[in-house]
């Protein structure tokens, strides 16, 4: 049965390594992916949250241009794109669409919808796409999506959302777990769709 799948972009389907090379490059520092144990970077700087913040919206198209793809996110999604329906729901802003539709095309990544929100609040916009299960890396948006939405949500792990998660966010190292996880999912009757 086809299902839509609401995923996160960044750190989900790019590499969640992404922003630290722009970042160590900006900043003449040596961050490695495994010191970044939050989501929030401003402590990792040596500049104010508000300089940080311009920074970041500055480069925002140059970073998400030169993003990488999660290993094996392309294969895992394209599969899934010829039985279901792929929603792409980002925090990143309307005024980057063109530069993230361009992403997917020239990664060969299919997509039957994208939606850049402005926001990380994304409990609305599953409950109005009917999602039935959300990709994230970002620990909050993962609990608030399941407990809100009563769906399964699929967490990638990395070092910055280590909190402890309820039953029904999932936690997987890589695409292929991601899909293992989804496959197991599928073949169960209908009423082991949804969390109550």
């Amino acid at each position: 049965m086809k299902k839509r799948f609401g995923i996160d972009i960044d750190g989900t389907v790019t590499s969640p390594t992404s922003l630290i090379p722009f970042i160590n490059k900006a900043f003449n520092l040596n961050l490695t992916y495994g010191e970044i144990n939050q989501y929030d970077l401003t402590p990792f700087v040596n500049v104010s949250k508000e300089v940080f913040a311009h920074w970041f919206t500055e480069n925002e198209p140059v970073i998400y241009q030169g993003s990488p793809t999660a290993p094996g996110a392309r294969k895992v999604l394209n599969k899934w794109k010829k039985v279901h329906e792929l929603f792409f729901i980002s925090a990143r802003g309307p005024r980057l669409y063109n530069v993230t539709e361009k992403w997917f095309i020239d990664h060969g990544i299919s997509f039957d919808h994208i939606e850049l929100i402005g926001s990380h609040e994304k409990v609305e916009i599953t409950k109005k796409y009917g999602i039935d299960i959300f990709f994230e890396d970002k620990h909050d948006n993962a609990v608030a999506i399941h407990e809100e939405c009563h769906i399964p949500v699929i967490l990638f792990d990395t070092p910055y959302n280590q909190d402890p998660i309820p039953k029904g966010v999932i936690r997987v190292n890589n695409w292929t777990e991601a899909s293992l996880w989804v496959k197991n999912w599928l073949s169960q009757p209908e009423n082991h769709y949804r969390y109550a």
